[in-house]
């Protein structure tokens, strides 16, 4: 695997190329501290285009109406909302991207997904057909992907495989890995509110490029080695493709400290990534000769690996 520093978004980018998958999404809006007078509003987006996505949006809205403390914002407001904001259904966004749609959505969480009806073969199984729902959960306030979940049923028929799903859908575990992620999201971020005016010391960012760096007699890290994320058996069975970014700071010695997600892609592909970017090294940046810690981000492709 090649890699290489690039420009990107004012940070040098580590390309690496990897595999990645398909699925849906759940996000979570922007999120206010809850009280017991205002109920946290979660926006339902359309689970794709195929003829079973409407069934299992709707059903998937109906299972959020049943937590207690939700209030699911009104479907056809939240279609014109999402058309108004540009977006096209995409389940890999930049964490700006979903803090923007968030806002226009208007709701503390959202949810976004992808659902279909597929007709599979294998060698036990000439043929049968797979109904899935992948489930994104986004924070319209910080953005971040707070829970992604895929659901799949399968059968001799496309009914029965979707009256399967559907099942799932409805049964109160999901509506409590829902609720559960939105809670869980609404404290860490109280949590991070409370922190914010922290006196820590803020990293620099690296340039936009390696010229613009050396001009300001900077050097820019470069790992030991060149390792890449696993393709999890969770994108696997998604068939994803997708893309990652992560901040990483690393510090004056080369050890990673900080790393954080920028772009999501969920199916376990962002815990892929910051695992293995967790256990680089770097010769670290170098200023007039001295090293200093930096900030710099570094992107990894993910497509499916052909089949043999």
């Amino acid at each position: 695997m090649k890699s290489r520093f690039q420009t990107c978004s004012r940070f040098p980018l580590l390309r690496q190329k990897g595999w990645a998958f398909c699925v849906l999404f759940v996000l979570i809006g922007g999120v206010t501290a809850q009280n017991n007078s205002r109920p946290t509003s979660v926006s339902v987006l359309d689970f794709g285009s195929s003829s079973f996505a409407p069934i299992a949006t709707t059903t998937i809205r109906q299972t959020l109406s049943k937590i207690e403390g939700l209030a699911v914002l009104d479907a056809s407001l939240t279609r014109a909302a999402a058309k108004g904001a540009g977006y096209s259904g995409s389940l890999n966004l930049l964490v700006s991207e979903a803090r923007d749609l968030g806002a226009a959505l208007s709701s503390d969480f959202y949810l976004i997904g992808d659902a279909q009806t597929l007709r599979r073969s294998s060698s036990a199984t000439p043929i049968f057909f797979e109904s899935y729902c992948s489930v994104f959960v986004i924070s319209s306030r910080s953005g971040r992907l707070v829970l992604w979940d895929r659901l799949s049923a399968d059968s001799s028929t496309p009914v029965q495989a979707e009256q399967r799903l559907i099942g799932q859908l409805q049964d109160r575990s999901l509506a409590n890995r829902l609720s559960a992620a939105i809670k869980k999201a609404q404290d860490d971020e109280r949590a991070l509110r409370a922190v914010v005016n922290s006196t820590a010391p803020l990293i620099e960012a690296a340039p936009d490029d390696e010229k613009v760096a050396e001009a300001e007699g900077l050097r820019l890290p470069r790992p030991f080695s060149r390792s890449r994320p696993a393709y999890p058996l969770s994108a696997a069975k998604a068939d994803a493709e997708a893309t990652v970014d992560v901040l990483v700071d690393i510090r004056a010695d080369g050890e990673v400290d900080n790393v954080e997600v920028v772009r999501w892609a969920g199916f376990g592909l962002d815990e892929a990534t910051v695992a293995t970017v967790r256990q680089l090294h770097f010769f670290p940046a170098m200023r007039n000769g001295i090293p200093v810690p930096l900030r710099v981000l570094l992107r990894y492709n993910f497509r499916k690996p052909a089949t043999p």
